[in-house]
């Protein structure tokens, strides 16, 4: 979605508000299972003193797979927004500034911006829960719902030592 803001960077103090649905199909990252809902954003453009910035939120509900046990859980999130956007086109030999977003013919890529945002605010690890166990490595039970049966493997330097335990 395209955001025209061609009438606000020369007047400050204005203002256009926006309001946009995400693709679920652009938003690829590996913990999302599934989305419950299309991500959804809203927010304003805002000049101030001639400074672009990106204000609002932006609202998620996921199903997303913990990274130690494999189990499905629903997650929403809710991001604050507050990006700086610039309306000069960047120089080419400097490639630009890595934490503005640039205006193209006074126009916003809104959907860039936002989902660079979504994706970048993303965990890298995903748990179902702070104290998640995971998956036992020998049996592969989930160590959330109790111990598993396997018998605790021996260190083997200390191999030699067990022999002396058993009779």
């Amino acid at each position: 979605m395209k955001l025209d803001l061609r009438e606000i960077i020369e007047v400050p103090g204005g203002r256009v508000p926006f309001r946009c649905r995400l693709e679920p199909e652009e938003l690829d990252f590996p913990s999302v299972a599934a989305f419950l809902s299309p991500p959804e954003a809203e927010g304003e453009v805002r000049n101030t003193a001639g400074v672009l910035t990106l204000t609002g939120t932006l609202h998620a509900e996921m199903q997303r797979i913990c990274d130690r046990c494999g189990r499905h859980f629903s997650q929403e999130k809710t991001l604050a927004l507050e990006v700086p956007l610039s309306a000069e086109t960047p120089a080419e030999d400097m490639g630009g500034d890595a934490d503005l977003f640039y205006l193209e013919d006074g126009a916003l890529d809104l959907t860039e911006v936002l989902e660079t945002c979504f994706i970048l605010d993303m965990e890298t690890k995903c748990l179902c829960r702070e104290d998640c166990k995971g998956l036992c490595p020998g049996c592969g039970a989930d160590l959330n719902e109790g111990p598993c049966a396997c018998r605790k493997s021996t260190d083997p330097r200390m191999a030699v030592l067990e022999q002396l335990l058993d009779p």
